[in-house]
């Protein structure tokens, strides 16, 4: 059996016409900046992410589940920090526990626009840290560029 090709005359093989540029007047909404971006309130965003950066480090939650939200430097960081803190709880001879903590005080700043820097004060039964976010726009989401705890 021999296979045979079928071509087509070259009336047929065209490409469709392009379409017209669209004449689109950008409309003035709330929560949307100029460039079309729309920025949402980044105070839960903060206050979620130091919630989750203190378990990560105490070893009761993967840094994965919170990968999409840190910069790639910002994970290579925490990264180190929760290998040297399994580490240090080998040499106790400590397992991963459940925390007790509540959430305290936060405080924003924007220094310029896109950029958020935020304190979020997080109490333990020990003692109280402050971790130091610091947030970027990245298209239609907010992405955190540094994670400080202190």
């Amino acid at each position: 059996m021999t296979s045979t090709t079928l071509e087509l005359p070259r009336e047929l093989v065209s490409r469709p016409p392009e379409a017209p540029p669209l004449d689109v007047e950008p409309v003035d909404v709330e929560g949307v900046d100029v460039e079309g971006v729309l920025r949402g309130d980044p105070r839960p965003l903060a206050e979620n992410l130091a919630r989750c950066v203190i378990e990560i480090l105490a070893g009761t939650r993967s840094l994965d589940q919170i990968a999409r939200w840190l910069s790639s430097d910002v994970h290579a960081h925490l990264m180190k920090r929760v290998v040297l803190s399994q580490r240090a709880r080998a040499a106790r001879g400590e397992a991963p526990g459940r925390l007790t903590f509540r959430m305290g005080t936060t405080v924003l700043s924007e220094p310029r626009d896109g950029v958020v820097e935020a304190v979020v004060i997080v109490h333990g039964r020990a003692r109280s840290r402050a971790v130091a976010i610091r947030l970027e726009a990245l298209g239609l989401r907010w992405r955190a560029s540094a994670v400080h705890v202190l």
